[in-house]
């Protein structure tokens, strides 16, 4: 199947789970033309198709509850109950069971495709490092606050100056007929009841775009406040597996069994995920991090959340025993192959009809 009938495929499929935006998704289709790396953002649902075509010998890799979606924006920082600065993975729409190599080549392959500057065998071995070193230490989430000293520069630059965050929330424009699911949860989330804020249609990610997202904004003693509530449906990897009967979303349950200091406001009500947006509670893109930065450190941090993740549901020995069958240069060889398979597919983009 080419790469424009699986588009239209896999969007007729989500269209029956939930309610798509047209004005947004033709805005996906052209954000996907733009660039490699936000192409593979934008397609999650060709890598899942793909993956096992291009990658063939990684099918029996040991199976977690995988990210699915990964790549190297999908990062960012929380509060975790206590009030501490979290930094780990950020979105997990297209949670699947799936082989553990599945979110390392998609790491391994994005930083490849984001123009990152280490070398791709580099950024492979420093992912590799990364995970291997948590699966040995039983995984350890990132508290900024003692520890992490290079990460926490880079993973808080953008802090400095919160008012350009408010100030484009703001201009979201007010949402039209919010769902009743969708009001509901964001009336609950909100720090009292009887606030009067504005609601407010956002437009924001790649591989997310054309769902319903809402944002509840209201300025509350002092400052402002913001909820956010985006529409769930199940894995693309359900798509691209033909197994649509009785897909759960997995999204509650990712974070439930992940090694992670859970962020307190991060709550999935029903086909809605609602969570808390701040600057300091925020997705990082790799254009907000400082110039001068560690990408090895960087990479290697990642590999070793995404053994966070995975030790939710596999234990630490028997992905460790996967890792020391495979060759030596498997990551690098199969995001190479992988990225290929991204660009090929990027150059065949037509507009859509």
């Amino acid at each position: 199947m080419d790469f424009v009938r699986a588009t239209a495929k896999y969007e007729a499929w989500l269209g029956r789970h939930l309610r798509l935006l047209p004005a947004d998704l033709a805005y996906k289709h052209e954000q996907m033309r733009l660039a490699p790396f936000p192409f593979l953002r934008a397609t999650y649902y060709r890598w899942a198709q793909t993956f096992p075509e291009v990658c063939p010998d990684l099918a029996d890799a040991a199976r977690v509850l995988a990210v699915g979606d990964l790549h190297v924006e999908n990062f960012g920082t929380w509060r975790d109950i206590e009030g501490r600065l979290i930094w780990g993975i950020n979105d997990f729409d297209e949670v699947a069971f799936l082989p553990y190599a599945n979110d390392l080549v998609r790491l391994a392959a994005s930083a490849l495709l984001a123009g990152m500057t280490c070398r791709g065998r580099q950024a492979a071995e420093a992912i590799l490092a990364g995970y291997r070193e948590a699966l040995g230490a039983g995984g350890r989430p990132f508290a900024l606050a003692e520890h992490h000293s290079a990460l926490r520069q880079m993973a808080t630059a953008r802090l400095h100056q919160p008012e350009p965050f408010w100030e484009k929330l703001a201009a979201c424009p007010a949402a039209g007929d919010v769902p009743r699911g969708a009001a509901k949860a964001l009336a609950r989330a909100m720090p009292e009841a009887g606030l009067e804020y504005r609601l407010l249609a956002r437009r924001a990610g790649l591989g997310s775009l054309g769902r319903e997202r809402y944002v509840a904004l209201v300025e509350w003693r002092g400052g402002f406040v913001a909820r956010e509530a985006k529409a769930l449906a199940p894995s693309a990897a359900v798509w691209a597996a033909a197994r649509e009967v009785g897909a759960p979303i997995r999204y509650a349950e990712i974070l439930d069994c992940a090694v992670r200091c859970p962020d307190p406001f991060v709550l999935v009500q029903k086909r809605w995920i609602v969570r808390r947006l701040a600057p300091d509670c925020s997705r990082i893109e790799l254009s907000a991090l400082p110039r001068e930065r560690d990408e090895v450190r960087l990479l290697h941090a990642m590999g070793w959340e995404t053994a966070n993740v995975h030790l939710g549901t596999a234990r630490a020995k028997v992905l460790v025993a996967d890792l020391k069958r495979r060759p030596r240069d498997w990551l690098a060889a199969a995001a190479r192959a992988m990225e290929k398979a991204v660009l090929a597919d990027f150059r065949t983009q037509q507009p859509p009809k």
